[in-house]
């Protein structure tokens, strides 16, 4: 269903899928507060199929974003470093990565290091002699991934792995005594020590 063509139904659909109530939501608006009326125009059709689509769609966005923050949390927790390279152990371009792999990288870091390299004499105009030096660039790449760890243990939580236990007992592992006094046992108690 489009957008309703009266600006000011749509403006009162729109804060009825919100929560507000038909008297609020008729004055947000931009009506004039009266219950009967805003009681009455909750009532026409085409509010109701309008509310109805808009809080339909709310309900999408939220298992939707449910849904994107598992899938995000899985890509973390099972990611694979070896899916960065290729056959002969060479990083791919990050272009070419998965979505998977790119999602679990949290930085990139390229260090340029220069080697020495030989020397060779060339000449000059003129008749110079003059050293060349042919260096070589080493590229060390520094991949940092997120933590794998919380991710797993987040998705374990969701999953229900984890049950938290907690143990009461007495002592020496026995039962928990109980005993039931009066306050006045408990004062003349007091008076004693």
């Amino acid at each position: 269903m489009p957008v309703l063509k009266n600006a000011r139904h749509e403006a009162f659909a729109q804060a009825l899928a919100k929560g507000k109530s038909a008297d609020e939501a008729y004055a947000q608006a931009g009506y004039k507060p009266h219950r009967g009326n805003a009681s009455t125009l909750r009532a026409k059709q085409n509010i109701v199929d309008r509310v109805a689509e808009l809080q339909q769609k709310g309900a999408d966005k939220a298992s939707i974003s449910v849904a994107r923050v598992l899938q995000e949390m899985s890509r973390l927790g099972l990611a694979d470093i070896r899916n960065g390279f290729d056959a002969d152990g060479n990083l791919l371009p990050p272009q070419e990565w998965s979505d998977d792999f790119a999602a679990s990288v949290a930085s990139i870091e390229v260090v340029t290091r220069t080697l020495p390299g030989s020397a060779e004499e060339a000449t000059k105009e003129g008749g110079r002699k003059v050293r060349r030096r042919k260096a070589k660039v080493e590229y060390v790449h520094k991949i940092r991934f997120w933590d794998k760890n919380s991710a797993l243990e987040k998705i374990a939580k969701h999953l229900g792995m984890f049950v938290d236990r907690i143990e009461h007992s007495g002592p020496s592992g026995g039962p928990i005594q109980t005993e039931t006094r009066t306050w006045r046992e408990v004062l003349r108690d007091k008076r004693k020590d």
